[in-house]
């Protein structure tokens, strides 16, 4: 069974772009959650999210180094966010020059809703000015497959090309099938992930119809806090996570810094609800269960876990249920990061495995921050409260559940 490995990784997000700025910001328990400016929320009961922030400092979101401010004209931001972390991932990988045969180079990126906020704007174009106004990349920008798409364009990349779309299961789905893609023989490199722009009117106005957000909207910084008995909704989120996976033997000949192993991969459904998660998590458990199979291990090796963890009434329980039962009250500890950076919906599993990665790299633990009336059923289990925790960090497990009752698990191990 071929070995696929981690050697490249790239972010925007609301905690920072750029793998060692995000990475600070989240061991540093900062939160990247503010309240809206960009348009108007009269009338939406949620006005915080967690959004890039746009500027010329290290840190900063500024597309214009990747892409001529020209050809962003023709990108939702679904699209500007993906090829920005892409091009650090893919740096980070020492692939930009790279010579080697680029049919065996694939891409995977795929995103829970697309470009919702052109869809939007189009149709009031259409509504307000008739169909002769509708721009001729109005379908281009907004199509799921289609920061693929440009990757592969940009880069030259010409193996598999495909985009998964699976709500906020999306980035880890997008990074096990690269992983089986390359386990397969299809491919010996494959950039993958997730990224989402729906922090819009309309995905604002949708998410709020629902009940599902926060509404702590006088405290933004404070608003995401998962297993806190005060929490009341996730807060939306927007940006990029892109990683590169190599076959182990490949990587190793043109001597590619590495990571962690992509041991562990697992599916399931909760065949339940469409927006509820299954009663005490059994389908998350499941994925989890499979996931530890595949990489075979046991749950007592695992080190870590990066939790879903949305800051939902029903999900945090059902997650933190199922993690109980399966991996007990030993070594295991688990976070929350979604607490500072909101969900980021299909980019969400995504940034989560970088995490994941970076916490194996530096064994350090990320916080659950805001977390300071914890539900009853945490009792003594480790969510990190607060303050990230320095502890050996051999294996890792990402967690991604979706809407309509998608579930995926990801395994990261120490490459030794």
């Amino acid at each position: 069974m071929k070995k696929v490995v981690i050697t490249g990784m790239g972010i925007v997000s609301p905690v920072g772009t750029g793998i060692d700025y995000a990475w600070k910001n989240i061991l540093n328990g900062k939160s990247g959650i503010s309240k809206i400016t960009d348009f108007d929320t009269e009338g939406i009961s949620s006005k915080i999210a967690g959004v890039p922030h746009r500027g010329n400092e290290d840190g900063d979101f500024n597309p214009d180094t990747v892409i001529e401010p020209r050809e962003q004209r023709k990108m939702d931001n679904t699209i500007i966010y993906g090829l920005v972390a892409a091009e650090e991932a893919i740096k980070d990988a020492g692939l930009n020059d790279y010579n080697g045969d680029k049919e065996r180079v694939g891409v995977s990126v795929g995103s829970g809703i697309g470009g919702l906020s052109t869809i939007a704007a189009t149709n009031k174009d259409v509504v307000e000015n008739g169909p002769r106004f509708v721009s001729p990349f109005f379908v281009p920008k907004s199509i799921i497959n289609m920061t693929s798409g440009y990757i592969s364009i940009k880069y030259g990349f010409a193996g598999p090309n495909i985009s998964m779309a699976t709500a906020c299961a999306t980035g880890s789905h997008s990074i096990g099938e690269a992983a089986e893609i390359i386990k397969r023989g299809d491919a010996d490199i494959m950039v993958c992930g997730g990224t989402e722009a729906a922090v819009c009117q309309l995905g604002m106005i949708g998410f709020s119809a629902m009940r599902a957000l926060s509404t702590r909207n006088d405290e933004p910084e404070q608003a995401s806090r998962p297993w806190d008995v005060d929490r009341d909704g996730f807060v939306m989120g927007e940006g990029a996570g892109i990683l590169v996976l190599e076959e182990y033997e490949h990587a190793i000949k043109r001597g590619a810094k590495i990571y962690a192993e992509v041991a562990g991969f697992g599916m399931s459904a909760d065949a339940h609800h469409i927006t509820a998660p299954a009663p005490e998590g059994v389908g998350g458990k499941r994925a989890m269960m499979i996931a530890l199979d595949k990489a075979g291990l046991k749950p007592e090796d695992v080190d870590y876990i990066n939790a879903h963890g949305t800051s939902t009434g029903l999900g945090d329980v059902g997650e933190l249920i199922a993690v109980k039962e399966l991996f007990g009250n030993g070594k295991t500890c688990m976070s929350s990061t979604k607490s500072m950076t909101g969900h980021l919906l299909g980019a969400a599993g995504a940034i989560e495995a970088i995490f994941c990665a970076l916490a194996i790299r530096d064994n350090i633990v990320p916080p659950t921050i805001n977390l300071e009336n914890p539900i009853e059923e945490v009792g003594d289990f480790n969510l990190v409260p607060n303050k990230a925790q320095k502890r050996s960090v051999d294996v890792a497990l990402s967690n991604s559940f979706g809407f309509g009752g998608t579930n995926a698990s990801l395994i990261l191990k120490r490459v030794k």
